[in-house]
């Protein structure tokens, strides 16, 4: 094969984004999360960044990730597994699993790697892995590399998931998998009954709660304090790079998965640890958040019900989202690109998702007004969605 033939075989169709006249991925930001953002010397209003608590640009949470640099260096060079296992390191994963209230904890560089890794060291041809359809990409793709048996059920269907579940006697091991909170539609997976049904069935839960730590629960716990699980048996895993402000990647549960994971896991084994200054911004923000919590949310869950409210009003088609996100049903490719289009031209940064993340002509907007917002700034949202409805 020449090499021509070679690289013609990964030219992107660029034809949806050609008719639209407007490509909205990979935005150069100019700016720090601050409101407003800059993109091409332009102020945006940032409702597109998962930054729910508002804490990525805050100055305290800097001034952690400063005197962590200070004393660490950029890097330590290293895996964890070798030199990259600081203090710093073991204190965060502890702190994490308490706010948890799970066993142990290791940390990943990212939680796409952590949801990568999990699954090849835990599942095998034996097993069985009952995902809800709507999960994220990581989870599909790590439990596509394991090499067992894959059976999704339809989201957040719990009499579907028993149906499945009766059958899944003849494997090794079942899991059932899913999202918290999940990130295009912004409703809430049932997991208190998820568990209950693993519990009978003898299945592990494995459940991604990157859009609902620090997010959801009566004190920004996630998942497990939302639902009121105590004593779970199942894997949690969680994105520290959202409402936590940070990078990196979290699987939880019990000591001794977590201490298989630390020397069987090839995603975590063989990554450079997390940088210092993003572990101390972790720890930083997890201090906030328990001082803090009920202020900074009543101020996103504000914001948030105003703008639905205002979306609402005018005309939009919204989901039915029970969480600080809000998502715009907007149709094909085309159609969600010219909505983002025409927010963009009025200086709002949102997120449009289209195939293959979303179903062909079920494209979706998601916008998060995070709480380091004004509420100048949200009122001005509102009355951008009002004068464009008319």
């Amino acid at each position: 094969m020449k090499y021509k033939d070679f690289y013609d075989r990964f030219k992107i169709d660029y034809e949806v984004v050609e008719n639209a006249g407007f490509n909205p991925y990979y935005p150069i930001l100019e700016s720090g999360l601050d409101d407003p953002v800059i993109i091409d010397g332009k102020k945006f209003i940032d409702l597109a960044s998962n930054n729910y608590l508002g804490l990525a640009n805050d100055p305290r949470v800097k001034e952690a990730g400063r005197n962590a640099i200070q004393k660490y260096g950029m890097s330590l060079c290293a895996t964890p597994v070798a030199s990259g296992y600081s203090e710093l390191y073991q204190r965060v994963r502890e702190k994490l699993t308490i706010f948890l209230g799970l066993e142990s904890s290791i940390l990943y560089p990212s939680c796409y790697q952590a949801n990568n890794g999990l699954f090849n060291v835990l599942l095998g041809k034996e097993d069985i892995a009952i995902i809800d359809r709507s999960s994220h990409s990581s989870l599909i793709e790590g439990i596509r590399g394991s090499g067992c048996k894959i059976r999704p059920f339809l989201h957040n269907d719990m009499d579907y998931l028993e149906k499945i579940l009766k059958k899944a006697g003849k494997y090794r091991q079942a899991f059932v998998i899913t999202e918290s909170v999940f990130s295009t539609e912004g409703d809430i997976a049932p997991f208190h009954e998820i568990v209950d049904l693993c519990d009978n069935y003898g299945a592990v839960p494995v459940v991604d709660d990157s859009h609902g730590i620090g997010v959801i629960g009566k004190h920004g716990k996630g998942i497990l304090d939302h639902a009121q699980i105590e004593d779970y048996n199942g894997i949690y895993t969680a994105s520290l790079g959202k409402a936590l402000a940070n990078s990196g990647g979290i699987i939880s549960g019990k000591r001794c998965i977590i201490d298989y994971l630390k020397y069987y896991s090839s995603h975590l084994v063989y990554s450079t640890s997390l940088i210092p200054a993003a572990l101390a911004g972790v720890e930083k923000v997890l201090e906030i958040i328990q001082k803090e919590f009920d202020e900074i949310s009543s101020k996103f869950w504000r914001f948030k019900n105003q703008i639905t409210n205002t979306l609402t009003n005018t005309g939009y088609e919204i989901t039915n989202s029970s969480t600080a996100i809000t998502s715009i049903r907007s149709g094909s490719p085309l159609q969600t690109l010219m909505t983002a289009k025409t927010f963009y031209r009025e200086g709002i940064l949102s997120t449009p998702f289209i195939y293959p993340s979303v179903q062909f002509n079920e494209g979706r907007i998601r916008l998060i007004a995070g709480a380091n917002l004004s509420e100048k700034t949200i009122d001005k949202v509102s009355e951008i969605f009002t004068n464009l409805a008319q």
